[in-house]
């Protein structure tokens, strides 16, 4: 599947066999679960452990150097036989064949004219892993007994992705053979390349993914050496730590969500042949059809012959690109950088402030996020500055005022200011904000610029150099923003402008003329942020506990069992859990409470919760209705299509 899949199938049996003893081996995963497994780092601590978990986890891989499972040939050469095996399970092999893209690596080609539109691919329940097919195989006594593999699907699909590697007899090998051996995640990175990414917002994320997935190693390595249930294995001889990293990166680059046989809930699945399709920009045009029970994809825009067929992944940042699926996509036209903003407790006007925000539905404390595209900031994000920059009369009038609880719901409408003053304020503020977070980077866009152009820089450093470089442009972009409109509304104030006043009759209440900028009448329940905020401080304290529970290995236990449907554009970062506050942008935190006037928050190296290693689910909130409709583009009609889009790799917080 694209990007992650230019390296070359390695030759089983390269390298001399280690020989280690069961005894040193099971006291170096205990040391490397106990490091993993310790209370959070404090921060700017995080590097150095980093540092010291990787030097155990490299001193493992070398004594367990040749024992991992590897199939001769380069992948390239199964594609043959994942093809006929598609076509003898039912799928639709016609149309398409799977081609070398270059850079891009692998990927479907299309071998006649294919419209916008047309149904050209569908993949049958029985061609895909799911955790429901771990269930009913030789991992499932485990399953059955192990609450963290009940609680983390996508580590159930990594282990059941290693068993059926290692059984010849698999339904299944024809699709594994054909998967990168290596892959471009952060997982694969030297230390020096992860250093690229040091002070940028991703960092956090990468170094939580490493020690999540090592903790989830040293526990399974436990488990499946001792534990009854795991006896007949094929694990139980050799399950090395590159093992797991490949599993991980296989489903992490690959799973998403489907709906059970019954459609009565979501499971997590690998789609065989579809995950080949690479990313550009476009609109969700996979869905599932209840009907025939099949997994279906419409063509994304009009293809001619030798054309290569893309997909859309989904609106995540290059930042969950990078992370979870190995490649940095230019021109991604959804890029954004986290932004964390809140009112202080501590200020006079807290309480009316948290009030107003509270009747438009925003906490306040939120992750917000800043745009590649103009505007920069949402009408979510414009409504909370306009409320944190309020004086104590403007709030009043909110509050208690004519209309005021009409007058709420033009907070983020861009028609409506709250006075000249007041978008002063806030546009001063995005400025300034946007201005100092750039100053934590340790080089200039110009020096980034500069290095890119070194023909001898490896893959991984390039690509970490391309993410912090355009995190930088997407602050400076706003940061010119917030300028532009500061002047802009200095202007008016000056020339004595009327200030536009809201009419119940007026037909652009809720409309804003910014595109993708309106502000919902209910933006999200106060009560509902609250229990998130809670449940994010439950797993805090959870994570700082050293016995390895599904919190400790990078996940928190479904609640009620129930999958999270991964649907649209929320996903959850390795490491960090999704926030619903602002348009799917991880819960990342990038700066504490917001300040106009004040300068950048003690951490010039921002902390992030620690979250799961495999964000193999995109939203950290189960999704009631797992029906959802495919893209309107799809010609899908009178069946259930659930949508189906490409999933991040860990599951969320």
């Amino acid at each position: 599947m694209g990007k992650k899949s230019r390296v070359k199938t390695q030759k089983s049996g390269t390298g001399a066999m280690a020989v280690v003893s069961p005894k040193e081996m099971m006291g170096l995963i205990s040391e490397l679960l106990q490091k993993c497994s310790s209370a959070a780092p404090t921060p700017g601590k995080e590097w150095e452990e980093y540092v010291q978990i990787r030097a155990l986890v490299e001193k493992i891989r070398k004594k367990q150097k040749g024992m991992s499972v590897a199939f001769e040939g380069s992948r390239e050469d199964f594609f043959p036989e994942l093809m006929a095996w598609a076509h003898e399970s039912g799928a639709s092999c016609e149309g398409f064949d799977i081609g070398d893209f270059g850079e891009e690596g692998f990927g479907l080609r299309a071998t006649r004219e294919i419209k916008a539109e047309e149904l050209f691919l569908w993949i049958p329940r029985k061609m895909l892993m799911t955790v429901e097919s771990a269930k009913n195989s030789v991992l499932g006594p485990m399953y059955s007994q192990d609450r963290i593999l009940q609680a983390m699907g996508n580590v159930t699909l990594a282990l059941h992705l290693l068993c059926e590697r290692a059984d010849p007899a698999s339904p299944w090998l024809p699709y594994i053979k054909t998967l990168p051996a290596r892959y471009d995640t952060p997982l694969y990175f030297q230390e020096e390349e992860v250093r690229h990414l040091l002070a940028t917002q991703a960092v956090q994320d990468v170094l939580s993914q490493y020690k999540n997935t090592a903790r989830q190693y040293a526990y399974f390595y436990k488990v499946v050496q001792t534990h009854p249930t795991a006896s007949k294995l094929p694990l139980k001889d050799a399950f090395t730590f590159d093992d797991y990293r490949w599993a991980v990166s296989s489903v992490m680059t690959r799973q998403n969500q489907i709906p059970t046989e019954d459609g009565s809930r979501v499971t997590l699945a690998l789609i065989p042949l579809w995950d080949m399709c690479n990313h550009t920009n476009g609109l969700i045009t996979t869905g599932y059809n209840l009907e025939d029970d099949r997994c279906e994809c419409v063509a994304l825009q009009d293809y001619k012959e030798n054309d290569q067929i893309y997909i859309f992944y989904g609106t995540r940042s290059n930042a969950e690109f990078v992370i979870h699926n190995g490649f940095f996509f230019e021109g991604n036209a959804h890029d954004r950088v986290k932004i964390k903003l809140g009112v202080s407790k501590s200020e006079r006007l807290y309480a009316m402030k948290a009030e107003v925000l509270a009747r438009a539905g925003i906490p306040a404390s939120s992750i917000f996020a800043l745009h590649c595209s103009e505007p920069p900031i949402s009408a979510q994000l414009l409504a909370f500055l306009r409320v944190f920059c309020m004086t104590e009369e403007e709030l009043k009038d909110y509050l208690m005022g004519e209309h005021a609880i009409n007058k709420i719901f033009t907070l983020g409408n861009t028609e409506f200011p709250v006075s000249w003053e007041n978008e002063i304020k806030l546009w001063t503020f995005l400025e300034t904000r946007a201005a100092l977070l750039l100053k934590t980077y340790k080089t200039t866009s110009q020096e980034d610029t500069s290095v890119l152009e070194k023909p001898d820089l490896s893959l991984h450093s390039r690509v970490a150099i391309q993410l912090r470089l355009a995190e930088k442009q997407i602050l400076e972009r706003a940061s010119a923003s917030g300028k532009a409109k500061r002047l802009h509304f200095q202007k008016q104030l000056e020339e004595g402008a009327p200030l536009p006043r809201y009419e119940e009759s007026d037909i652009a209440l809720l409309e804003n003329t910014d595109a993708d900028a309106k502000l919902p009448i209910i933006l999200r329940k106060l009560e509902e942020a609250e229990q998130e905020a809670e449940q994010e401080a439950e797993q805090e304290a959870e994570q700082e506990a050293a016995i390895p529970d599904a919190a400790a290995l990078g996940e928190k236990p479904a609640e009620g069992g129930t999958p999270l449907l991964l649907n649209g554009d929320r996903k959850a970062v390795n490491g960090t859990g999704s926030s619903p506050s602002e348009e799917a942008s991880p819960a990342t935190e990038a700066n504490g409470d917001a300040s106009p006037v004040g300068g950048p928050d003690d951490e010039a190296s921002p902390t992030l919760d620690v979250g799961p290693v495999l964000d193999l689910s995109s939203d950290s909130n189960a999704v009631e209705n797992c029906s959802a409709s495919i893209d309107k583009a799809a010609p899908l009609s009178d069946v259930v299509n659930p949508s189906v889009e490409r999933t991040d790799g860990v599951p969320s917080e």
